[in-house]
């Protein structure tokens, strides 16, 4: 009875689990709409703003004729007092006077336009940053939900127990809640900050352009080109972080030959991959897990060691994987236990999940290895 239970109360977490992820995705979907909706709303207005604006110009450089006319006539009756009488005197004033005071307001009417409209423009770039989001995040959770709806219970059926039924889920929702509180620093800290900083030296780049200081726009280009750079990296990092696709179309050596790529062409540091062996795919969990391990290892290189060189090697032998990763950096003690590195406790786990070794070795200021060896298991 308690197992049933049990089973029976791990079933109603699969089912809220489903039900929320389908709920979130209409609820971003409807951001979505929402967005796209006021998006063409904006888009029609700041047609017709800008419509206005070339009909005040032309209004206020039409007034402006007519006044330099009347200044000359006021001007031209000020001086013959023989000729013109006080009441036409009085009259060109008037004239003057009325047709300066219409051309302020088109001017003010204008200025205020303008102002519209650099505002609905910068909504409007928003709006498209919000909509391309919510697409993008709509796309990834109907992966999630096609993966509960159709794998989850699969896995459900291998758990023997209720106890390990209930353990696993627990740590699926922990994980997964782990996965958004990641993906929402890195989006936060990372493209939404850059692209935020891209949309304020756009407008300074209007305004100098405004100026007619071309140079210094071209300078301010320069540091935006730069800024879209490394948002580019930024976002490529994530989806790398999600599950690459070239992880699935050209396999494990073409996929860590990019990877690597990357990682040399924007932190400008030698990383050399060398692979042996016969080019070949393998088993789905084995490209991944491995893929993982190589990146989580590159990256705490990177982040901690501070190295000027990092070495990766792969060799597919008849019955063994071996991966080595090695940099020059500046090490540490691996009898000293950081309570804090995940890292490397998931990099255990996913050695342990193929049946293999993981070796680590590091002095300080000698560097690290890390050396994992895992059956082969081609597809």
């Amino acid at each position: 009875m308690l197992i049933k239970n049990s089973e029976k109360a791990i079933d109603q977490v699969i089912d809220e689990m489903i039900r929320v992820v389908k709920s979130s995705k209409n609820e971003i979907f409807n951001i979505s709409e929402q967005a796209r909706h006021e998006y063409d709303t904006l888009k029609k207005e700041l047609e017709e703003t800008k419509r206005l604006i070339i009909e005040y110009i032309e209004e206020g450089d039409r007034l402006e004729i007519d006044m330099r006319a009347s200044r000359k006539r006021l001007a031209e009756v000020s001086k013959d007092f023989v000729r013109y009488t006080e009441n036409d005197i009085h009259q060109a004033y008037k004239d003057t006077h009325q047709l300066q005071a219409q051309m302020t307001v088109y001017r003010e009417k204008e200025a205020d336009l303008r102002k519209k409209r650099d505002d609905i423009e910068r909504r409007l770039v928003n709006l498209y940053d919000t909509i391309n989001k919510a697409e993008g995040i709509t796309s990834k959770i109907s992966v999630v939900e096609q993966y509960l709806a159709d794998d989850f219970f699969q896995v459900n059926e291998l758990i023997e127990t209720a106890k390990e039924k209930q353990a696993f889920g627990l740590k699926i929702i922990e994980a997964q809640e782990e996965e958004r509180r990641r993906l929402s620093r890195e989006i936060h800290d990372g493209p939404a900050q850059m692209l935020a900083n891209i949309l304020l030296r756009s407008e300074i780049i209007e305004r100098v352009l405004h100026e007619n200081s071309v140079k210094a726009a071209i300078d301010e280009l320069q540091s935006v080109r730069k800024m879209i750079r490394s948002s580019l990296y930024e976002v490529r990092k994530i989806i790398y972080d999600l599950r690459p696709m070239a992880l699935d179309d050209l396999g494990l050596i073409p996929t860590i030959r990019k990877y690597i790529a990357n990682l040399i062409d924007f932190h400008q540091i030698d990383i050399d991959f060398v692979f042996l062996g016969e080019e070949k795919r393998l088993n789905d969990k084995y490209e991944v897990a491995l893929f993982r391990l190589m990146q989580e290892s590159v990256q705490n290189a990177i982040k901690h060691a501070n190295p000027t060189l990092i070495q990766v090697k792969l060799q597919i032998q008849k019955k063994n994987i071996i991966m080595i990763i090695k940099d020059n950096g500046k090490g540490f003690d691996v009898n000293i236990k950081n309570e804090n590195s995940f890292g490397l406790v998931g990099m255990k786990e996913r050695v342990d999940m193929l049946g293999g070794e993981l070796d680590i070795s590091s002095k300080q200021n000698e560097g690290t290895t890390v050396i994992i060896r895992v059956p082969d298991a081609a597809e």
